[in-house]
């Protein structure tokens, strides 16, 4: 009922903290095999143009996905099928499960047989005939056939990750992306050499995703219902019409980057993707495991318990930050250790080590609006608006591909970089004033001394792990692998040791209570 209090906020916020948990195992299974991932494909092929031309291969069912399907998840299908993950109307639930299912794999087939079409057109316009070497360009679009049915794959994976979530059952869909990493490692070792390889591993990977979560649906009652006409699914589309059209907004920009990147070199799609893949890390660890076990506590309270919904959210935001900045300070800190430590060996070359740890560096100064800015958007979702995100999506992705564009001669590749942070920062301002204009007003929740708290244990926790790695390096050296990873694990224990002394000194609550949680549950 509007307005009834659905549960102490105690409750739900150790329900939170517990789902995070979850959420975060199954991120750090993830984030480490999508870093073996990337370790075999810099070992087997370095950064060569090769890795360029499955980058932009790879986009199509990527990026197809997270435009038909998977921005859908978080924005209108968890929304939606919480109203009905009531056990006594699990019913309808099967019911419009059931037709989203089925709606959606044909329309996926049409776009899948698309794509296959159009594969020479889709590969020119993301700047595969920029490339120095020209068979480059025969060896994308060959690559981006055999890849595109995973969209289809990926896409139904994702709808029943949404069910799980909606159901509140964590568990297998955080496990889900690690499977995935894991199978391309796996196929990619099967046969060292062979760019296929990694295509094959992404399409049996895509196919597990789904095979992982059935089990958490055991007791569903699924049955194929095309019917297009039902107004569950009416509803998912409406919320979901906003977000699209600010993905097609962003899909585009991504292709200008993709672009651009392609002018500045072969291997400057490589270079970019090893920095993504670290700056990814601490975002996926920390903020999408929050944001995603907050979504179905703030979609409940978003029906008439304002009070509940914005103390969820500042919480959400606080952890967020106090975890997020050190985190940043650390990486920014151990960009080159990390990197040579992960990266420089096989055909990745001391040269390709300093670029990447110069990207990641440039990246990593949007993380911490990153990740403010996704428990923001989820905050909106929750409250059924996605028009107004969609809206601030397509403003910030015209400043960045506006900034890339005016930067792109003097600063060379880091000016997408440098672009993605203002795009960043941009989002967040926007989103603060989204949710002020929705009633969302989080003055009073104590966020901006978290921030200022969370900064100075971020200066300590990098200046502890910069300064251990330069003297662990001048009393040791770099040069073989345990030396390297002597220099990581010492400055990192550093950095944590540092980041544990600020938390205690500056009484950093957010930190303590989530140890608390933790061990309570």
């Amino acid at each position: 009922m509007a307005g009834t209090r659905p549960g102490s906020d105690s409750d739900s916020g150790s329900a939170i903290i517990r789902a995070a948990a979850i959420l975060a195992i199954g991120n750090v299974a993830q984030r480490i095999l999508g870093m073996a991932r990337e370790i075999v494909k810099a070992n087997l092929f370095g950064s060569s143009g090769l890795l360029s031309a499955f980058e932009i291969a790879t986009y199509v069912p990527s990026n197809l996905f997270e435009l038909i399907i998977g921005g859908m998840v978080n924005s209108s299908l968890v929304p939606v099928f919480s109203d009905y993950a009531a056990r006594e109307q699990r019913r309808a639930l099967w019911a419009i499960v059931s037709t989203t299912l089925s709606v959606a794999t044909v329309v996926l087939l049409l776009v899948v047989m698309v794509a296959e079409l159009f594969a020479p057109q889709i590969a020119a316009l993301l700047g595969a005939g920029n490339f120095q070497d020209p068979a480059l360009t025969e060896v994308t679009i060959r690559l981006m056939r055999l890849a595109t049915p995973a969209v289809l794959f990926l896409s139904l994976s994702s709808i029943l990750t949404g069910v799980l979530y909606a159901l509140k059952r964590f568990t297998l869909p955080a496990f889900t992306a690690a499977v995935f990493n894991g199978t391309i490692v796996v196929v990619a070792l099967a046969r060292p050499g062979y760019i296929d390889s990694l295509v094959w591993g992404l399409l049996a990977g895509s196919i597990l995703q789904i095979l992982v979560q059935l089990p958490g649906l055991r007791d569903a009652r699924l049955r194929w219902n095309l019917d297009w006409r039902n107004p569950i699914i009416r509803r998912i589309l409406r919320l979901y019409a906003p977000i699209v059209i600010g993905l097609v907004i962003t899909q585009a920009g991504l292709a200008i980057s993709i672009n651009l990147a392609t002018r500045t070199g072969d291997q400057s799609l490589t270079y970019m993707r090893y920095a993504t893949t670290l700056y990814q890390f601490p975002l996926g660890l920390v903020v999408t495991a929050l944001s995603i076990a907050t979504l179905p506590t703030l979609s409940q309270q978003a029906n008439g318990y304002l009070a509940g919904f914005k103390q969820t959210l500042a919480e959400g935001i606080r952890l967020v930050v106090v975890l997020i900045l050190p985190a940043t300070a650390g990486l920014l800190a151990l960009a080159l250790p990390i990197v040579v430590l992960l990266f420089e060996h096989g055909r990745f070359t001391t040269t390709d080590s300093a670029v990447t740890a110069t990207v990641l560096r440039f990246y990593l100064f949007g993380l911490p609006f990153a990740a403010i800015d996704q428990m923001l958007v989820f905050g909106s979702y929750a409250r059924k608006d996605t028009f107004r995100p969609a809206l601030v999506g397509v403003i910030s992705i015209v400043i960045y591909v506006l900034v890339a564009s005016l930067l792109l001669r003097p600063f060379g590749l880091l000016s997408l970089m440098i672009a993605d942070a203002i795009k960043h920062m941009v989002h967040t301002a926007l989103m603060i004033f989204v949710l002020r204009q929705q009633g969302v007003n989080l003055a009073g929740h104590n966020i901006l001394r978290t921030i200022a708290k969370s900064i100075v244990a971020a200066l300590a926790t990098g200046a502890a792990a910069y300064g251990a790695a330069n003297l662990v390096t001048s009393l040791l050296g770099s040069a073989t692998f345990p030396q390297r990873l002597a220099v990581v694990m010492v400055a990192g224990l550093a950095g944590v040791l540092a980041f544990a002394a600020a938390v205690l000194l500056l009484d950093i609550q957010e930190a303590k209570s989530m140890r608390h949680l933790l061990r309570r549950h």
